[in-house]
């Protein structure tokens, strides 16, 4: 059983920046996919970003060369620094870890990019 909990989001300006965070209850070296998500009301979730262990990273064509996906094992988090932000981009972002038998999902965190 592993609880996260996302925090970061907020109000950006078009053009601004964001950092994300999902902190987990415990370790969560051992689960082989760390992710973001998003969903914006009235469309299907979208995959943003992948963080495998080891650290590879993976993003959606829509966020490369904005967006980074990162990881401090020692604070149990996940990281995704989004910058250059666009209004399409408001949604409620979610972070989930993959292991072999199970996954969890955290609460989400919600982006307004608006002037």
């Amino acid at each position: 059983q592993v609880q996260l909990v996302e925090s970061g989001g907020g109000l950006v300006r078009p053009g601004g920046s964001l950092r994300l965070s999902c902190t987990a209850s415990r370790s969560i070296f051992s689960f082989r996919l760390m992710r973001w998500y998003r969903q914006a009301p009235g469309k299907q979730r979208e995959l943003v970003a992948t963080i495998t262990s080891p650290d590879n990273t993976n993003y959606a064509d829509s966020v490369k060369g904005r967006s980074t996906i990162s990881r401090d094992d020692a604070k149990n988090t996940i990281y995704l620094q989004m910058n250059s932000l666009k209004p399409e981009e408001a949604a409620v972002y979610y972070c989930t870890v993959t292991g072999v038998r199970n996954g969890y999902w955290g609460q989400g965190t919600q982006v307004t990019v608006s002037s």
